[in-house]
């Protein structure tokens, strides 16, 4: 993240101090929003963040977001907290570096699991998930924590759909020690981002890693059991899952398979890229429903009309919710599942969306992180009213015409998320289902706060849940 740049000054923002530089932005509350409105005033192209001894180049506006999703001139470059990951998910999907043979090999074995096909076989599966989380809130006698509860449901999901494994979410309120693992290697990669910012700051990241040691070993050992257990079987002797794709596939060109150990990591990824992300998406959304009982009403009317008031939706029901698919996007839009997008040039070029006469000189590695949040409310494209939420902005006449790109919930690319249609699919059941069964009334005076790891979340987002009554509501 240390930027060169060809020489060229950036802008920063304003405070910040010699020794500290910009840390104070992320760490108090009051700073970020001064950050936040001094950069939705003066729009700059790009503005410099100084992390300690680290430069950061963070781009807030679509126009240059757009170009940077060129895939002909840029790539996924991996941020600092990405890299201190790879020493718990090593090369997986999310966290290789785009030159590394496994993630072709492995990017390439992994696409039919999230075909239409088997996103037809998860479809149960995450049915199944979501009537439990259901079942749990109904017998609820206060309150539900929303976020903690979703984290739940997404881990179950992906552990059922992945490797035929359940955690046994809903079965106890103890958390399980794989979800403390999950806790701890964000938290560790987290610190150590922060430590290599601050001189001398890497010296105490050997201390993070020691306490982060017996949960990282725990996950290994119950992931590298489950590999050993079921390697070796045939197809008919195995679950059908993902983890009997990688197993038993073979790269169609090279002929390569995927080690024990990638493997595990590609699990590791699932896990912790998915489970997090997905519960937030829901958690975010469902905040939304709640606070805007017209779209709310919308939604149950759509869900009683393509499914009905008592029932599941099949897999041929979920993409004609089209409204509840706009709430989604929407969602999304103002609370992107990953808030970054970190990208490097391939060669030498010049960033000519910009106001700077003759554009930026960006070189192989430079790196300039594109902020999501900011770039996915660009007055320029989503108008003056960009904080507001309106699922209509997605109807096809106000789409029509849209910048390329400005809209990237799940990144771009070969690199974006292998996994976005699983996580969609997922958040749409869930969604539907709460909606058709729970009336949902939020805590009175809640204002949204947010909490972030890996993914953006609503702190302490807590609903009451009611058996919904009905009173169907004509779509419209």
């Amino acid at each position: 993240m240390r930027r060169h740049w060809s020489g060229h000054r950036l802008p920063r923002i304003p405070g910040g101090t010699r020794l500290a530089g910009d840390l104070e932005i992320l760490t108090s509350r009051p700073a970020a929003a001064r950050a936040l409105n001094w950069v939705r005033d003066e729009r700059p192209d790009m503005v410099e963040m100084r992390l300690g001894t680290r430069r950061v180049t963070l781009v807030p506006g679509a126009r240059l977001a757009g170009e940077l999703c060129d895939p002909k001139r840029f790539t996924k470059a991996l941020a600092p907290g990405m890299v201190e990951l790879r020493q718990y998910a090593g090369d997986g999907l999310f966290t290789a570096y785009s030159d590394e043979p496994n993630w072709q090999l492995a990017h390439d074995i992994l696409m039919p699991a999230f075909s239409k096909r088997a996103m037809i076989d998860y479809h149960d599966i995450m049915v199944g998930a979501v009537e439990q989380l259901c079942d749990r809130w109904q017998s609820s006698d206060g309150p539900v924590d929303v976020t903690h509860d979703t984290a739940k449901l997404t881990l179950e999901t992906i552990g059922r759909a992945a490797f035929s494994y359940e955690f046994g979410s809903f079965d106890s309120d103890e958390r399980h020690p794989m979800v403390a693992a999950l806790l701890r290697a964000l938290y560790t990669s987290g610190q150590k981002t922060k430590l290599g910012s601050v001189p001398g700051g890497r010296v105490l990241g050997p201390w993070y890693d020691l306490r982060n040691r017996e949960h990282q070993r725990y996950a290994d050992d119950l992931l590298d059991e489950l590999i050993g257990r079921r390697d070796g079987l045939g197809a008919a002797e195995g679950c059908g899952d993902i983890l009997d794709l990688m197993l038993s596939t073979r790269h169609p060109s090279t002929g390569e398979s995927l080690s024990q150990r990638n493997i595990r990591y590609q699990i590791l990824t699932f896990l912790v890229a998915g489970y997090e992300t997905t519960a937030s998406a829901i958690s975010f959304a469902l905040y939304y429903l709640a606070q805007h009982p017209d779209v709310l009403e919308r939604v149950r009317a759509e869900i009683d009309d393509v499914i009905g008031a008592d029932a599941a939706p099949t897999f041929d029901q979920v993409p004609r919710l089209r409204y509840l698919r706009r709430v989604l996007d929407e969602t999304l839009r103002l609370w992107p599942a990953a808030p970054t997008m970190a990208r490097t040039a391939v060669r030498d070029t010049v960033l000519t969306e910009t106001t700077a006469p003759g554009g930026y000189t960006m070189r192989p590695g430079d790196v300039a992180v594109v902020v999501l949040p900011l770039t996915h409310r660009d007055p320029d494209v989503w108008g003056e009213d960009a904080d507001v939420f309106d699922p209509d902005r997605w109807l096809p006449d106000r789409s029509k015409g849209r910048m390329p790109h400005a809209y990237k919930p799940f990144g771009t690319g070969e690199r974006a998320c292998i996994g976005r249609q699983f996580a969609l699919h997922e958040t749409m059941i869930a969604l539907a289902q709460i909606v058709r069964r729970f009336d949902l009334e939020p805590e009175p005076g809640y204002e949204l706060d947010i909490t972030t790891r890996m993914s953006l979340a609503p702190r302490r987002f807590r609903l009451d849940v009611a058996t919904r009554e009905r009173s169907p509501v004509a779509a419209r």
